[in-house]
């Protein structure tokens, strides 16, 4: 594993470039059909810089030099949005960077899909620490078979549904099909988004680390680590290794530890959480932080719509907690489990008893999703211009929280129980 990272400052564009210079030397890429498989626009991270690096390194050295948007099931890019992802123009693609090609993931797709494997129910009952047998068919983007190498570049961040990002969930569920997917989200929504949350070694950890080793291609992996729009670190290596370095140090620099909990937390999401679906995140990593009977205002006067691919089944359901559903899964099983999972961490955790669902906080939307569509989907509303930020600042005393970038760094409270993640779950080596 070849790395650096710094928990002070900030890497330089030449310290990029160092590390992958030496990363990929003496990688036998020669004459290689590679793929790289890079985020959209929904992670923070200096991409553009990455891609110029690795053009520079390897343009003249593969054969084929592909690039796929890791993006689950979220919607397709333009080709506009893929340049800003990249940083460079059309005018730039056609002339200094023609041999790179660009592609979106189809995860909805069947004819866009290549089985490559099985998890049987034994391995998943290993996997999973017993919460589950069943067997998962493994299912990822058909293109991967045309490559000699899968090359993944991404940010590593603690995760509502895996513990940290990056590594091999650049490829489950990034350029996954929908059965795995939705399996392995369940998964962390059952054993709720605060016990897994900033947790490294985690059962879904396990369920996709073991999903991408049935992948018929080599993988590699860049790992970075990011503190503001700047690169803090860089690890390369297998996507194991490197993303458990890059891992280690994000721990160190997303995740804020605060002496009390709060019992009103304005959670403002950036512009590149474009609908709920996204901008939810400012709920997932404020949670851990939460008093019960808070309230936690997600305010995103940019967002429009609940989800894009999941709108109408978001409607269907509205947002429950995960004790809601498992008392009466019948009801709920025939659901994508991945939308489920979604719904239980955008509501939190809370009990369920006759009849009657309780759940630990209260989640208002200050959006522009209308106020009939926030009840139906059974959460709160705030009308977004109703809301001046200033009232919020400065009063962490009077257990008033203000979050002006939500959605990347992770909020616990010192003294969490351990229903709010304190101590540590799932901690343990592989």
């Amino acid at each position: 594993m070849i790395g650096k990272g710094k928990t002070d400052r900030l890497l330089t564009d030449a310290e990029a470039y160092e590390v992958m210079a030496a990363a990929l030397t003496d990688e036998p890429l020669d004459g290689r059909r590679l793929l790289v498989i890079i985020p959209d626009h929904t992670r923070t991270c200096p991409l553009g810089m990455m891609f110029r690096h690795l053009y520079a390194l390897l343009a003249d050295r593969v054969e084929t030099l592909d690039f796929m948007i890791a993006l689950g099931t979220h919607p397709p890019m333009t080709d506009e949005q893929i340049y800003q992802r990249v940083e460079i123009t059309a005018a730039e693609h056609a002339n200094q960077y023609a041999k790179a090609r660009f592609f979106n993931h189809a995860w909805d797709d069947p004819n866009q899909l290549l089985e490559v494997g099985e998890l049987k129910r034994a391995e998943i009952a290993e996997l999973t620490d017993g919460l589950f047998e069943m067997d998962i068919k493994v299912t990822c983007n058909k293109q991967v078979k045309e490559y000699d190498q899968l090359l993944i570049i991404g940010p590593v961040f603690p995760h509502e549904v895996v513990g940290f990002s990056g590594g091999n969930k650049y490829l489950f569920p990034g350029i996954s099909g929908p059965e795995v997917l939705n399996f392995f989200h369940w998964l962390g929504a059952v054993i709720t988004n605060p016990r897994i949350i900033g947790n490294k070694w985690t059962p879904v950890r396990k369920v996709i680390d073991r999903s991408a080793s049935l992948l018929p291609v080599e993988r590699r992996a860049f790992c970075m680590v990011v503190k503001g729009e700047g690169l803090a670190g860089v690890y390369y290596g297998t996507p194991e290794e490197a993303w458990s370095a890059a891992a280690d140090l994000s721990n160190e620099l997303h995740v804020a530890y605060h002496d009390r909990p709060y019992k009103k937390v304005l959670s403002c999401a950036p512009q590149m959480y474009d609908e709920l679906w996204t901008g939810a995140k400012c709920m997932y990593k404020l949670e851990p932080v939460l008093a019960d009977g808070a309230d936690l205002i997600i305010y995103a006067p940019h967002i429009e719509e609940v989800s894009i691919a999941h709108g109408r089944i978001i409607e269907e359901l509205g947002y429950h907690t995960a004790a809601y559903f498992l008392a009466q899964w019948d009801r709920f099983k025939d659901y994508p489990w991945g939308v489920l999972a979604h719904s239980t961490h955008v509501k939190g955790i809370g009990r369920y008893e006759d009849g009657i669902e309780y759940p630990r906080v209260n989640v208002i939307l200050a959006t522009r999703i209308p106020e009939a569509t926030c009840r139906k989907i059974n959460l709160g509303y705030m009308d977004p211009d109703s809301i001046d930020r200033d009232e919020f600042i400065d009063r962490e005393d009077e257990g008033v929280l203000y979050v002006p970038k939500a959605g990347e760094i992770l909020y616990r409270w010192k003294d969490a129980p351990p229903e709010l993640g304190g101590p540590a779950v799932n901690e343990r080596t592989p």
